[in-house]
């Protein structure tokens, strides 16, 4: 089983939106969280501990990731998906992007990307 966290700002629209279309692989424990203090989830370091495998929406998500949390990323894989934040959860847009950009960095992913 690999732990996959999504991570974006406000954990409102994009990474609930990659957790919930992922969850559903077999193989894969997802979780979302978000960088803003007023995050629907907060980003905790207990969810980094957990976590293998991190996506992060933007660079500037990876750059605070790394300033805020970097004792809790080492060994992790930390994967920058460039995905702006102009969609709503579980857009269609959205969707497909999230499949086509994730997909490739999940080695026991068989879904349609």
């Amino acid at each position: 089983m690999t732990h996959v966290l999504f991570i974006c700002g406000k954990n409102r629209w994009r990474s609930p939106t990659a957790e919930q279309i992922f969850a559903e692989h077999p193989g894969l424990a997802c979780a979302s969280a978000g960088l803003s203090h007023d995050a629907e989830t907060p980003l905790s370091p207990e969810l980094l501990e957990w976590a293998e495998l991190i996506f992060v929406m933007e660079k500037g998500h990876k750059a605070k990731l790394s300033a805020r949390f970097r004792e809790y990323l080492a060994g992790k894989r930390v994967v920058c998906l460039g995905i702006p934040d102009n969609y709503k959860f579980m857009e269609p847009a959205l969707v497909k992007l999230l499949k086509g950009k994730v997909a490739p960095h999940l080695p026991q992913y068989h879904g349609d990307s």
